[in-house]
């Protein structure tokens, strides 16, 4: 791989003057992360410096660590982009592996953000309520929805200032005129941090997976003006469709044939008309809650859904 070469080179260029390393001993650090444990070229990089880093006690904006652009939660829309933040810690979550530090929601005056550190990370941890500067900190994408991650490079500093945090929620009513393809009985890949949809049994990511099910709609709502694509995750679907996992798993199997549980889910909830309310990612709205309002007469709505 010559572009871990080149990598090496401009790594050892920067701590040549303070410590004795080579640039094969670099590489070898490089190639071990990248070849061995499938880590990002980038985020390899920034790893290796940040040991290096430790070693000189050479303070991070020296490497260019400020040179990242400060970002607000809300405006975060591409993947793996190095950003600083300035968040306030709004919630944090039980760890859904042993290989994670924390998992939470960092928030500011625009909304809030998921964000992740690894256990292999060696960070402070962050604590509800309190105020932070973090630099350097990657983005990840998942359908639409953006999240960060904090790694090994990330500089965390308490703020003496409150950050006060935005509602990032939206409100949306209109007639579901239709649900997409890839609705209903779903595998996700089971990898850690992963859970990517699989298409004919490979995930994008991670090839050839048993996946797990899950249950989710896609669907279209019409507010009469427009229409707006809206996610139902596995609670919400269960919750709008009265049909549970358990019940999607034997009607797919009776029939040998899981698209009959997104066939089942359309005649159940089309042409009704609902009340809406989730943050945005993306062209989506993710439902946290839902109000039925009452059955409608979709037909030309529909024929406009499916044209956009």
């Amino acid at each position: 791989m010559s572009d871990l070469r080149d990598h090496a080179e401009r790594i050892h260029e920067q701590f040549s003057d303070q410590l004795d390393v080579d640039v094969d001993e670099v590489h070898e650090r490089l190639r071990t992360l990248v070849e061995d444990y499938s880590v990002p070229v980038e985020e390899a990089r920034r790893s290796v410096e940040s040991t290096y880093l430790d070693e000189t006690g050479m303070d991070r904006d020296e490497l260019g660590g400020g040179d990242n652009e400060l970002v607000r939660a809300a405006d975060i829309d591409e993947d793996e982009q190095w950003v600083d933040l300035r968040v306030k810690c709004v919630d944090l979550w039980e760890p859904g592996h042993d290989s994670i530090g924390q998992v939470g929601l960092l928030g500011d005056e625009s909304g809030t953000v998921r964000f992740v550190a690894f256990e292999t990370s060696d960070l402070p941890e962050l604590e509800e309520g309190v105020s932070y500067g973090l630099g350097n900190v990657v983005t990840d994408e998942y359908q639409g929805r953006y999240s960060v991650k904090l790694n090994r490079t990330t500089d965390i500093r308490r703020l003496d200032e409150e950050i006060e945090v935005g509602d990032d929620a939206a409100e949306l009513e209109g007639a579901l005129v239709d649900i997409q393809r890839g609705s209903g009985l779903i595998k996700r890949c089971p990898e850690e941090e992963c859970t990517r949809v699989l298409q004919n049994g490979r995930c994008s990511e991670h090839g050839e997976v048993d996946g797990e099910f899950d249950l989710r709609i896609k669907g279209v709502l019409d507010d009469g003006e427009g229409v707006e694509e809206v996610i139902f995750d596995r609670e919400a679907t269960e919750a709008l469709t009265g049909i549970d996992l358990a019940e999607a798993k034997e009607m797919a199997m009776d029939a040998l044939d899981t698209t009959v549980v997104a066939d089942e889910m359309r005649t159940t909830v089309l042409g009704r008309y609902y009340r809406v309310r989730g943050p945005t990612f993306g062209r989506y709205l993710l439902v946290d809650e839902f109000e039925e309002l009452g059955p409608v007469d979709t037909e030309d709505a529909l024929i406009r859904a499916r044209s956009i």
